[in-house]
């Protein structure tokens, strides 16, 4: 009977531990597949199911194994600054705990090779449709980040809408108006004609994708990308990858030049710069004295300016020997893709806003120096301007538009949208028109008259960002936005663009002479009337720079046919 007692509160014991022992294995399981869950839930949408990074950067270890837990744990709670990342100050210390965790364990090798980018590729059948495109000057793009569309905009009028997954920004046009495209974080590039007014195909890159550029014939598209890490090259004519090079490290962002056959990348994370021959393809390697994170070319394509995440200072650096020309200490990384530029009284300047920080600086260029440092009250993203205007405008976190006086620096706010978060401006092409993004789920793009700040239009829009416009976002047509400045400044009085005044328009002129006439009546009238069959010389002489004669004689020429 005894041991029968015995045999049973074993039996019992056993049967009681093994539930036990079940329920608490199922426990620690349930607890460390926590992160994922959580991840899946908050931030897969965005940074990807396998964590490969979507519209938001790779979360793979070897993405963030310099981050300490802390550190993430705060990008987590607080988001990162001048990042369009929400805050999630609403997840528990153990949840944002659970995701850190499961960030940082191993994850499967991503591989896509060329053949993976051919089989990807997917033509559409839509229709075509004539967009009625009168300027393609003032054509702008604009992303809608939370619907995944990209729309067509023309002066205040939308032409066309469509949708495109996972779009982010960083759109690219070619050159003669006729085609632009879309890239996204998750490797895909699209191809959207306007000469047909529809989306044409898209093709898959890689997994993770930095930026495109074109090559200044049109004829290439570089695709650079952080996973895996390479250079992909597409025939653009015909949509098709033509090669894939590999590279060692994480590309800041590949930019084309439009002097030359040339492209120019660097890496985040290694002291390196890699001049692309866009004839040739081939690859050439420079060593730097430090890594370059963030970077642009100057208008006159002359000068790389660039910084460094961890640094404290703007660069210089002479875009063909690559010697340090100019170096100024400054707190806050520069945030330079976001800067802007514009021509004033013989000088030019760019403005640029910082990480982390409430004030934009002013620099001047070519006699290179800082300005001006301006506390605008917030870390924004944008600061941007247009000849037509004479702010900068800049956005700071919160519903504020500051607008920045050009000539002596003074602020003004404007609040377009009371409680709702404004993000960047953007311009039509003649400045007419000016594009302000509420980047809210229930946000707005509007269209102000430029010079009064009158609305003229609300479209309401699911998290618009970004916006394009064919002469702004072209590096080639900034000397003409200067060339506009150029005329206010001297040329007005005696000049219009395409009506007679006391001397000819710029479209008769643009017209009748060919660029070496038109230079030489701007730098010696004096002898050259005649020879442009006049009786008598009216006009004065300017004591233009090499860089200002550029900018108005483009200005002048963009009229011909006009």
């Amino acid at each position: 009977m005894f041991k029968k007692l015995l045999l049973s509160i074993f039996v019992f014991s056993f049967s009681f531990s093994s539930e036990f022992d079940s329920f608490y294995i199922h426990q620690l399981e349930a607890k460390s597949n926590q992160g994922k869950v959580l991840y899946d839930k908050y931030c897969a949408s965005c940074h990807g199911m396998q964590r490969e990074g979507i519209s938001a950067p790779p979360l793979l270890p070897q993405f963030i194994k310099k981050l300490s837990n802390k550190r993430i744990s705060s990008i987590i709670k607080n988001s990162l600054p001048q990042t369009l990342m929400p805050k999630f100050d609403f997840l528990k210390e153990e949840e944002i705990y659970y995701i850190v965790k499961y960030l940082k364990t191993p994850a499967k090798n991503i591989e896509w090779n060329i053949e993976n980018i051919k089989k990807s590729k997917k033509i559409f059948n839509s229709p075509k449709k004539n967009l009625h495109i009168k300027n393609i000057d003032n054509v702008t793009l604009v992303v809608e980040r939370g619907a995944n569309k990209v729309w067509i905009m023309e002066d205040e009028k939308i032409l066309d809408k469509f949708s495109f997954k996972n779009v982010h920004g960083g759109l690219k046009y070619t050159l003669d108006g006729k085609n632009f495209y879309v890239p996204t974080r998750d490797g895909w590039i699209g191809h959207y004609s306007l000469k047909e007014g529809r989306l044409k195909e898209k093709i898959r890159a890689c997994v993770n994708l930095r930026n495109i550029s074109l090559s200044r014939d049109g004829k290439y598209i570089f695709a650079t990308c952080l996973l895996p890490q390479s250079v992909v090259i597409f025939d653009r004519e015909k949509f098709n990858p033509i090669k894939v090079v590999k590279v060692n490290g994480k590309i800041s962002a590949l930019y084309e030049l439009y002097s030359r056959d040339e492209a120019i990348f660097t890496f985040r994370d290694k002291p390196k710069l890699v001049k692309v021959d866009t004839k040739t393809l081939k690859f050439k390697s420079y060593d730097l004295k430090e890594p370059i994170e963030d970077f642009f070319i100057d208008p006159f394509e002359e000068y790389i300016i660039g910084t460094t995440r961890r640094g404290k200072s703007l660069n210089v650096y002479d875009i063909n020997s690559l010697k340090e020309v100019f170096k100024a200490e400054i707190s806050g990384m520069p945030h330079l893709f976001s800067a802007t530029y514009w021509y004033r009284d013989g000088k030019f300047y760019f403005a640029t806003p910082h990480l982390r920080s409430s004030f934009i600086t002013v620099w001047q260029m070519y006699d290179w120096k800082l300005i001006k440092k301006i506390d605008v009250g917030g870390d924004g993203f944008f600061v941007k301007t247009h000849p037509a205007s004479n702010y900068l405008w800049v956005d700071r976190g919160d519903d504020k538009l500051v607008l920045v006086d050009k000539e002596d620096f003074k602020i003004k706010n404007l609040t377009p949208r009371k409680g709702k978060r404004y993000i960047h401006a953007e311009f039509s092409g003649d400045g007419k028109y000016t594009y302000l993004s509420i980047y809210e789920k229930d946000g707005d793009l509007l269209v102000w008259q430029t010079d009064t700040f009158k609305e003229i239009k609300d479209y309401k829009a699911n998290v618009p960002v970004g916006k394009y416009n064919f002469i702004n976002k072209n590096r080639v047509f900034y000397p003409r936005l200067f060339g506009m400045s150029i005329f206010k400044e001297k040329c007005w009085g005696c000049h219009h663009q395409t009506a007679m005044a006391f001397g000819p328009p710029f479209s008769e002129i643009a017209s009748k002479r060919d660029r070496g006439e038109i230079i030489s009546q701007i730098e010696d009238p004096k002898h050259t009337y005649k020879q442009l069959g006049y009786k008598r010389n009216s006009m004065p002489s300017f004591n233009l720079n090499e860089k200002e004669l550029k900018s108005i004689v483009d200005y002048i020429e963009s009229f011909k046919g006009k």
